[in-house]
């Protein structure tokens, strides 16, 4: 037990010692001391596309190398399980730190979506301790980040006072869902990947490398900047409901973890299984979130996803999640 804690508190260090985890300690310090510093204009949105191409042509680039075997058809199999039932527990547990049923709703679907950038953090992370990761994770990534979304669709609907907006406004909704910029860069990139393989990943090298790790750097960097605006409007949600920023975060890289045991896949992708179910959307979800259910509270939402989850896991989610995850395999 004593090794076991020793090894986690050292896996700990190694993640906060990373250079994009430190980036994102820079953004939160200088919000708090109110400094100036921040990415001019567009250019966070761009960084963002600019990760999940990386991410997506890799990640193809290395299936293609690797294989689309069922390793892969399980472990996406697994991934739109979990990301299609996560928001219920979610939706059950925020109502009763009691979050009002619409709330808990929008606020599930991101807890039961991905974050494209905590799975970036985790592949350098894991890098970093050894760990090789399939290239195909890329690809659950993406399996994973709709499905929750139309989960939390369905429970607002039988909320009470949730009208859903219809008609044309409505096909705008399910085409966002289905076809929003990220899904679509983060799949296409993926299927590029896999066509053109090793020549094609050798002249994007530098791309998916050395410039991957700056992009992500300055996009923690300017990540850390916002949690420190949510922070400041934390004080307005209950305790109990902060809380569960903890909680369901907790609660989905254990089911992850559990799930890919059982159903034999091997330690690297069911650790990713766990870190990706651990996460919460902040990209993907609040957009369509806002389309579908613009009375629904959006600030509360990404206080608790973004302003709280997420530096959870960066700090100290990620080396956690590994630690449960090798510990159940009999690391």
């Amino acid at each position: 037990m004593f090794d076991a804690l020793t090894h986690g508190l050292g896996l700990g260090l190694t993640n906060l010692i990373q250079p994009a985890v430190l980036f994102f300690a820079l953004g939160l310090i200088a919000a708090l001391v109110r400094s100036d510093l921040g990415l001019p204009g567009t250019a966070a949105k761009n960084l963002s596309l600019f990760l999940m191409l990386c991410i997506g042509f890799k990640g193809g680039v290395e299936a293609r190398l690797h294989g689309l075997d069922a390793g892969f058809m399980t472990a996406a199999s697994l991934g739109l399980g979990l990301s299609l039932t996560l928001p219920l527990a979610a939706f059950a547990l925020l109502c009763w730190s009691g979050l009002d049923r619409l709330n808990a709703a929008a606020t599930a679907a991101y807890y039961g979506s991905v974050s494209v950038v905590t799975f970036a953090a985790a592949q350098t992370y894991l890098a970093s301790t050894g760990m090789v990761t399939n290239g195909y994770m890329s690809a659950v990534l993406a399996v994973m980040e709709t499905p929750a979304i139309l989960t939390g669709l369905w429970l607002a609907s039988r909320a009470g006072g949730a009208n859903l907006k219809t008609g044309h406004a409505s096909k705008s909704i399910w085409s966002h869902v289905f076809f929003n910029g990220a899904s679509l860069l983060l799949v296409g990139s993926f299927v590029i990947g896999m066509i053109t393989g090793k020549p094609g990943g050798e002249k994007l090298a530098v791309f998916t490398g050395p410039l991957f790790q700056g992009a992500l750097c300055l996009f923690l960097l300017d990540l850390g900047i916002n949690v420190a605006s949510f922070w400041r409007s934390a004080h307005k949600i209950r305790p109990m409901t902060l809380g569960m920023a903890i909680v369901l975060p907790l609660l989905g890289a254990s089911l992850g973890a559990v799930s890919a045991h059982t159903l034999g896949l091997p330690l690297n992708d069911a650790t990713l299984i766990a870190i990706l179910a651990g996460s919460a959307s902040y990209i993907a979800a609040p957009a369509a979130m806002r389309l579908a259910l613009p009375q629904a509270d959006s600030a509360l939402s990404l206080t608790l996803a973004l302003g709280i989850s997420f530096p959870f896991n960066l700090l100290l989610g990620i080396p956690l999640y590994t630690l449960m995850t090798s510990t159940l395999y009999g690391g």
